[in-house]
């Protein structure tokens, strides 16, 4: 029993682990307008699964970081996200599921929120 983690470090573990990858997807850019939605084209590498509440797309030289709508306590960063599109463009408040790669099982339903674009300087 003395080398399990306990519940309070796994999750502080994770945390930092999820400011790390979002600051170097990030290192370098700078921050634009928000966008309510986002072309299905944009989103063209992606989504990067940073923690329950962010999620990333790469759009060759611009990186799109959507802060969900509300915390998506189901979406994990090795999930599978199916997108309920609505025409040719993902944008805020649609909604997705998460699928857990492994067993296939999908979580709960979650909202996307804004688009913000990130650049280099």
């Amino acid at each position: 029993m003395a080398g399990c983690t306990s519940s309070a470090e796994l999750q502080t573990s994770r945390e930092a682990e999820a400011q790390r990858d979002l600051g170097e997807a990030l290192k370098g850019r700078v921050a634009g307008k928000p966008q309510n939605c986002l072309s299905s084209s944009q989103s063209t590498n992606g989504p990067q699964i940073i923690d329950a509440h962010t999620i990333l797309y790469r759009d060759g030289r611009r990186v799109w970081r959507n802060d969900l709508a509300g915390n998506c306590p189901s979406l994990d960063p090795d999930d599978i996200l199916v997108v309920e599109l609505h025409g040719s463009q993902i944008c805020k408040n649609d909604m997705f599921r998460p699928v857990d790669r492994g067993s296939q099982i999908p979580g709960a339903y979650c909202r996307f929120g804004q688009f913000t674009p990130y650049v280099k300087e």
